[in-house]
């Protein structure tokens, strides 16, 4: 027997940026995604319409449905859940308030559907924060958003490219504030997310490497405390409770070192440690990964492309690995959340 296709909320994202054309381009120039998932857009479509022409694309293939289960799943036809206002004179390229709003409004119908059970992942095109604020929604980003719709405290941003994961102490905030939110709490639910994720995919003894927050990790607390101080007692506790975790280790050493093979799940302190080099590696090879969700969610690992919306160059690469990681990992996703909160039967 083969398994139905998971259901999978493609959120459009802000509609001043790439959103609309890259989620054309992979919904009707990758017919064998229709393989392997059922994508219903959530969002808007005049946008949706909108970004079609812009690719070059007949916009009349969009179908307005009410609900995920009237999805057809026609390679033909790009079906989407009307959600709020027309947004089809929103400006490509140009940050707008109603663009943000609409952007947090995807994202919280896609979350309230999957609290339905009527989609089993959430694929994010990009959203711009600006734009979300000038909306009226002060979150400082996707992840943040989607944890407070299900009620969650201990997650992670990962980025992923192939066997790799790169989980993340900290995301959008200053230096400063993300030196004070890398506490032994914060690191050890980090830890334990890495190492439950690593149980759901089977390889429970697989490595965890740490990445040191200071210069040669603080090099014996020359160039910093709190790798010594806070990071190694939280990897020692977690190796006595059987997790296989390494560090801290230097970052400069560590991250190139898994990409070459090495390690497969580090996790970095801040955003630039883990974004920066994973970006500069695998470009739109890439995607983002929510762990510590009741759901699966993937996304791009890029922006908005204010520079470029509206010009019909867009690549819709990352979009396409984003609804392939998710509805790989979506049949599975149940084990994940349910080792993330501890009420998986032990291995």
């Amino acid at each position: 027997m083969t398994m139905p296709q998971p259901v999978l909320a493609f959120t459009l994202g802000d509609v001043a940026g790439v959103g609309p054309e890259i989620t054309a381009k992979a919904l009707l120039l990758h017919p064998d995604l229709r393989e392997v998932c059922v994508p219903v857009v959530i969002g808007d479509a005049d946008a949706l319409r909108k970004g079609a022409e812009v690719a070059g694309l007949d916009p009349a293939t969009v179908r307005v449905i009410e609900d995920p289960s009237q999805a057809s799943n026609d390679p033909a036809t790009i079906e989407v859940v009307q959600f709020g206002p027309s947004l089809g004179d929103v400006p490509h390229g140009e940050l707008d308030a109603r663009a943000g709003d609409g952007a947090y409004r995807f994202v919280v119908a896609a979350c309230d559907l999957a609290k339905e059970g009527k989609v089993a992942g959430i694929v994010t095109p990009p959203l711009n924060k600006a734009a979300m604020h000038l909306g009226g929604h002060k979150y400082p980003g996707h992840t943040e958003l989607l944890a407070e719709q299900f009620g969650v405290e201990d997650f992670s941003l990962v980025l992923s490219a192939g066997d790799l994961y790169f989980f993340h102490l900290t995301t959008h905030v200053s230096m400063r504030e993300a030196i004070e939110l890398i506490t032994p709490e914060r690191t050890t639910a980090v830890l334990d997310l890495a190492a439950s994720f690593v149980r759901a995919l089977g390889r429970p003894d697989e490595a965890i490497a740490v990445a040191g927050l200071n210069p040669h990790a603080g090099e014996d607390r020359l160039f910093g405390t709190e790798d010594a101080d806070i990071l190694a007692p939280a990897i020692e506790a977690a190796r006595a409770r059987g997790v296989n975790a390494h560090g801290p280790l230097p970052g400069d050493a560590v991250i190139p070192a898994a990409v070459r093979g090495k390690w497969n799940i580090v996790i970095c302190c801040y955003h630039d440690q883990g974004h920066a080099p994973f970006k500069a590696v695998y470009g739109n090879d890439g995607v983002n990964i929510t762990v510590g969700l009741p759901v699966v969610r993937v996304s791009v690992d890029h922006g908005t492309a204010f520079d470029i919306a509206g010009k019909g160059i867009a690549d819709e690469e990352s979009l396409v690995l984003a609804a392939r990681r998710a509805a790989a990992l979506a049949p599975g996703w149940d084990e994940v959340w349910r080792t993330a909160r501890g009420q998986a039967e032990p291995r």
